[in-house]
């Protein structure tokens, strides 16, 4: 027990964590040299090299956390997050698995498991899921609403964009995202059809500034959430410290008194 409490304290010391972040960044440049033909015709045996010191790290990480909390491992989902990412950089890319090598670069997201600021803004954004999911089905029923006019009413002018249900709505998430809307998209369509921003217009407001900033609200509040849950822990944990520091006073005392009686 005393070995697992000094492995313990081991892997959670700040130092640890600052170590392993600094491997995984490491790491992320190597996989991004290794993209580069100049530097793997130069380098190539150096960076597989050290790609691969930095792979038998993290194998030695999980091992070592493995040992350390055994069942307790699997509870957290930032462990079964890691274990994931590291065992698919385990599995072999050669034959019909070679795409699976470009799946290595997904180590890099393991910075977020040992960034608590990270961590934090990925707890927000997964606690704001049940909210979006409304949003997304409000998202969803405008589109098709707005797929179904904008084919009737456009599809024999422009049936490369509005041809049918599929095409309008692509169409629309263009214009949604106003990427080259109003000069590639919305312009040529009133050229034809005057009034076809009495469509556009209300459309943009309402998907892009309306639902889109909806979105983003609650995304902002679950993190704002987040942090207050994280605040109160914190707070909670300090207040028993200082209680049981105050109890540990209290006993003391009251031993040097009876000591002296």
């Amino acid at each position: 027990m005393e070995i697992r409490q000094r492995l313990q304290d081991f892997v959670e010391d700040p130092r640890f964590a600052r170590f392993i972040t600094a491997v995984i960044l490491v790491n992320a440049v190597l996989l991004g040299m290794e993209t580069a033909p100049s530097l793997m015709d130069r380098f190539g045996s150096v960076i597989v090299f050290l790609d691969t010191i930095c792979l038998a790290i993290f194998v030695a990480e999980i091992a070592l956390k493995l040992v350390t909390f055994g069942r307790r491992f699997f509870t957290s989902g930032w462990n079964l997050f890691d274990f994931t990412i590291v065992g698919v950089a385990l599995i072999p890319g050669g034959g019909g698995l070679s795409v699976l090598r470009a799946l290595r670069i997904l180590r890099v997201l393991r910075v977020i498991s040992v960034a608590p600021r990270l961590r934090r803004v990925v707890e927000g954004f997964i606690s704001a899921l049940p909210g979006m999911a409304s949003v997304f089905l409000l998202m969803a029923i405008l589109f098709y609403i707005g797929a179904v006019i904008s084919t009737k009413l456009f599809s024999q002018s422009f049936p490369d964009w509005f041809g049918d249900l599929g095409l309008s709505a692509y169409t629309l998430f263009q214009i949604m995202t106003l990427e080259s809307w109003s000069m590639g998209i919305v312009r040529p369509v009133m050229q034809v059809y005057p009034y076809a921003w009495l469509f556009f217009v209300p459309f943009i407001m309402v998907t892009t500034f309306a639902v889109v900033n909806l979105l983003v609200g609650l995304i902002v509040n679950s993190m704002q959430d987040a942090h207050h849950a994280e605040d109160e822990v914190k707070t909670d944990a300090y207040r028993d410290e200082v209680l049981e520091r105050l109890e540990n006073i209290e006993r003391r005392l009251i031993e040097q008194a009876n000591i002296k009686k």
